[in-house]
């Protein structure tokens, strides 16, 4: 497999345009467009609550049973919207989630952009636009890769930020952890790598702005807590494709659409052992990002619902295998990861969007699940610079004692 760039300025230039050309009409064309509906969703909310006297957890997009379904501060968190447009937050976004996919790109393939330069960052943001997740996150209007974006900042932080900054580490996941529940897990990943400031950091945020909900929502955050946070019918159908989740492939499997609870707590729970041993080895290897990465692809089978636009939770995943597979030239780990990576932007699941049973049913409506699982087992931890040398200093401190 060869990765080598051209070798000319020009050649660089053109390749980059036939990529973003591709790209364009790819997306233009081939997927289908959301229409900003999660969007809509924020905006009506927001515009319902601040000028028409309604309550955050009782505005439905008009035609539709779809209203808001996060934590009250994501409510909070929106409120400058109150003061734009539909068609200005939709301008809002995009550049949102423009910055914060540059910012992810940055902190993910920071190796590739400093081997390549401008070149590098063309060609990822390319391949970055190609995936389906991604392409979802932008035609909803999700706030997926912002909330990726935050945790990333505290995984920047711990790993390559300066010592000054560290004492900030936890505020990103704290944050991202009030705006929805799936980023808490990373509160618990803080705990496992041995970060206690930063996983207090993370807790307190999170309780703080949750508290700051309260006292603006009072209403809705005692609705959210004791009502809507049980009633996953508020969000969509279990069974439904899109939900990529564990909980999506027993309910798909269940001729009734409903999952037994006590099969899916088992599986989340085998999961969580999976995913506290893998990440504890990736920390004792001194990988940090490889422990994120394992981290994202856990919340997203354990989630009750992991809707296909939620899987940008396994960019950190994808980073890991392609610096592994480009740095050690192990050109099996990066077929397995250039198919995975080619399933992930076809949308191979919405085959079976009528009807998902039968072998093949199962195997293809829940081929995100199996990647994620795939991920969770397989994916390779690295022994990092700063591991290696603790590990040549602790022998040649052993070498110096014998003799």
């Amino acid at each position: 497999m060869n990765l080598a760039p051209p070798s000319t300025a020009r050649g660089r230039v053109l390749l980059v345009i036939a990529l973003a050309v591709c790209v364009t009409l790819f997306n233009a064309t081939v997927p289908l467009l959301r229409d900003w509906f999660d969007l809509r969703v924020y905006y009506g909310t927001i515009d319902t609550w601040m000028h028409g006297g309604g309550r955050i957890y009782d505005y439905r997009v008009p035609g539709t049973t779809y209203g808001f379904t996060y934590p009250p501060f994501a409510a909070v968190s929106m409120l400058p919207m109150a003061l734009l447009s539909l068609h200005s937050a939709i301008a809002v976004a995009l550049l949102l989630n423009i910055a914060a996919a540059a910012f992810i790109l940055y902190v993910l393939a920071g190796p590739l952009l400093r081997r390549y330069g401008w070149f590098g960052f063309a060609v990822a943001a390319c391949l970055l636009a190609l995936l389906e997740p991604v392409r979802d996150t932008f035609s909803f209007g999700q706030v997926n890769l912002l909330l990726l974006a935050l945790v990333l900042a505290d995984t920047w932080l711990l790993t390559a930020g300066r010592a000054a900054w560290r004492r900030w580490a936890g505020v990103g996941i704290g944050l991202a952890a009030a705006i929805k529940l799936t980023p808490v897990l990373f509160i618990g990943l803080l705990l496992l790598a041995r970060r206690p400031r930063a996983a207090v950091t993370a807790t307190l945020v999170a309780a703080g702005a949750t508290g700051l909900a309260v006292l603006v929502a009072p209403d809705a955050s005692r609705f959210y807590w004791t009502e809507a946070l049980w009633d996953t019918g508020r969000i969509g159908r279990l069974a439904y494709v899109s939900n990529q989740s564990l909980q999506g492939v027993l309910a798909r499997l269940a001729e009734s659409g409903q999952p037994s609870r006590p099969v899916w707590a088992l599986a989340v729970l085998t999961v969580l052992g999976v995913w506290a041993w893998r990440a504890s080895r990736a920390v004792a290897a001194g990988d940090l990002m490889a422990a994120f990465a394992l981290t994202g692809a856990t919340a997203c089978l354990i989630s009750p619902i992991t809707w296909v636009h939620h899987l940008v939770w396994l960019l950190p995943s994808f980073a890991v295998l392609a610096d592994i597979g480009t740095r050690e030239r192990r050109r099996t780990l990066l077929r397995v990861t250039a198919a995975a990576y080619v399933v992930l932007c076809s949308s191979f699941v919405w085959l079976w969007f009528d009807d998902a049973s039968g072998v093949d049913g199962f195997l293809g409506s829940n081929m995100y699940v199996w990647i994620t699982i795939a991920m969770l087992l397989g994916l390779p931890v690295r022994a990092t610079a700063d591991k290696s040398a603790a590990v040549v200093r602790g022998a040649g401190e052993k070498v110096a004692a014998e003799k």
